[in-house]
């Protein structure tokens, strides 16, 4: 048994689930009138309503329990203090240094990062202002109309992501692009919608040589040489996000142009380091700080709050519970608004490349599971796709539904469709619909007899499907910061629990390193390597259509 499964609240968990299972939400609304008032949070511009979840009091309680014993208060206070929770790599955990908008010092090695911090959040600031405002001007002297953002995994999905929630408060002569694909369509066809002579390429890379990146960037910049024919102008068309100034430079980029950030930013914590580069381009210097600002005051709340009022510490608390008791192996992501189209990618990456681990922070395998498959869609097309799993399927999938309270358009009447669905899906899936409530809906439309009760058991919903509603106020970029903050320290505090590192992603290496080998070969660079059949033929299957036996 691991140290988690011997912790008394765990054994008590097991204990009040035989009971806690067999309890409808239906029941449990019917019973405490107050259940909604009770089971509601909110934090800034955000309300979580937690009510349509299979909890009693006596579950929340042992779950903070569990919290307290797992060592949760002091995993949050080290993390703020700079402690190296990241013990494969001996780093630091420190993304909320990045938004630490009281500017409190905060020590790696006794050393205060604030003034890195703010020193790099300062000249982004200055670079931005100059592109946006057109003093900043490419080879022709034309101003920069478009940004081609080159990165991959965390340099993508979370600027990606960003810019396209906040869409509206964007510069409005920007247009934004985004490669991350070595498939060359991606920038082929992004290639095609820009011009050279008003392009900027931003290329977020750490160590520089991140192949993926490198090979696009690479690409990118020999068609902008072939257009502008001086390879000089390449330092007015390109910048930098990494900590390898010598490749930088070799690459043509003047190196007052490269953007640093630390090896205590993890990947999929970055956007709020200069690998946010391309969001305060695209949305400006003010609305970066707002960003920053709403993630500092999850940050401060999370930090703070006791953890029966925490909302990043109960959405953990109700994963566990789903996770760990219910067997829910996956969670669906669905937002209802258009501008978070992305989110559902962008949480995939930070829940599962964080805590899809297979050992604890020992070295011993865990003997329970731990990161849930994340997956999801807009809500509203996911309604007309995959809802039908999640209303009568065999699988317990919790789902968050996310929507903006505030009605942005200017088209009447459909923004109240969409609330309208979403507060219906959530009392749907809690409340499902009884065998006699389909024969008297079936009644009351003119079906009688055996048709009747052949029509029954497909029309019957078992409801007592979890969901978490999260409103926002209004999309926004202080609220868009504590969203995302909300996620980041919930999928820490499942990892607290599990007594995982959050922190690594070796298991994203082995394909990397085979995959380097294999492209020797494909490109005729080395000869045939040991390989399972399977791998071989496959590898003589490319050489053969291309020409290469």
């Amino acid at each position: 048994m691991s140290e988690l499964t011997r912790l008394p609240a765990w054994q008590q968990l097991w204990e009040h689930f035989a009971e806690a299972k067999q309890l409808h939400m239906r029941e449990l609304f019917e019973s405490d009138p107050e259940r909604a008032e009770r089971y509601a949070l909110e934090v800034g511009g955000l309300l979580l309503d937690y009510s349509k979840n299979r909890l009693t009091d006596d579950t929340l309680q042992l779950l903070m329990q569990l919290a307290r014993e797992a060592g949760l208060p002091a995993r949050i206070k080290a993390m703020f203090k700079g402690e190296k929770l990241n013990v494969t790599e001996s780093r630091a955990v420190l993304h909320v240094a990045l938004r630490n908008r009281t500017n409190a010092p905060i020590l790696v090695d006794g050393d205060d990062v604030m003034p890195k911090v703010n020193r790099v959040l300062e000249r982004m600031g200055r670079f931005a202002h100059a592109v946006r405002s057109g003093e900043w001007l490419g080879y022709t002297n034309q101003p920069i109309t478009d940004i081609v953002n080159i990165g991959i995994g965390g340099s993508d999905l979370g600027p990606l992501m960003v810019c396209s929630a906040l869409r509206p408060y964007a510069h409005p002569r920007m247009n934004m692009h985004f490669v991350s694909n070595v498939d060359g369509a991606q920038l082929k066809e992004t290639l095609k919608r820009v011009h050279p002579e008003t392009t900027l390429f931003v290329i977020e890379s750490k160590t520089f040589t991140t192949q993926e990146t490198l090979t696009n960037a690479l690409t990118a910049r020999d068609w902008f040489v072939q257009r502008a024919r001086d390879e000089k102008a390449v330092a007015k068309h390109f910048v930098a996000v990494s900590t390898n100034q010598q490749a930088v430079a070799d690459f043509g980029i003047d190196p007052a142009n490269m953007f640093e950030f630390w090896d205590w930013v993890g990947g999929r914590y970055s956007l709020w380091s200069a690998i946010g580069l391309p969001i305060m381009l695209y949305l400006g210097e003010e609305n970066f700080v707002e960003l920053l600002n709403g993630a500092h005051l999850m940050d401060q709340h999370f930090r703070n709050a006791p953890l029966e009022a925490n909302m990043p510490v109960l959405l953990a608390m109700i994963g566990v519970w789903y996770i760990n008791f219910y067997g829910g192996g996956s969670h669906v992501i669905a937002p209802y608004d258009q501008y978070l189209h992305r989110l559902p990618a962008f949480i995939q990456q930070l829940d599962m490349e964080s805590n899809g681990k297979q050992v604890m922070l020992d070295g011993n395998p865990v003997d329970f599971e731990t990161a849930p498959i994340i997956w999801g869609e807009t809500g509203i097309n996911g309604q007309h796709a995959f809802f039908q799993l999640l209303h009568q399927g065999t699988h317990i999938s919790p789902i968050d539904l996310i929507a903006s309270l505030e009605n942005r358009s200017s088209l009447p009447g459909h923004h109240e469709i969409l609330l309208a669905n979403v507060f219906a899906q959530a009392e749907a899936f809690m409340r499902g619909k009884t065998a006699d409530e389909v024969r008297e809906e079936l009644t009351a439309q003119g079906v009688t007899g055996e048709a009747l009760e052949k029509l029954v058991p497909h029309k019957v919903f078992g409801g007592n499907r979890p969901t978490n509603t999260l409103l926002m106020s209004r999309l926004d970029p202080r609220n868009l910061g504590s969203l995302i903050a909300l996620y980041e320290h919930k999928i820490f505090v499942q990892g607290v629990i599990w007594h995982i590192n959050s922190f690594d992603q070796w298991g994203v290496e082995l394909g990397k390193q085979l995959a380097k080998t294999i492209h020797a070969e494909l490109s005729g660079k080395s000869g045939p390597a040991p390989h399972d059949s399977s791998t071989a033929r496959l590898i003589a299957a490319y050489k053969q259509a291309n020409g290469r036996n």
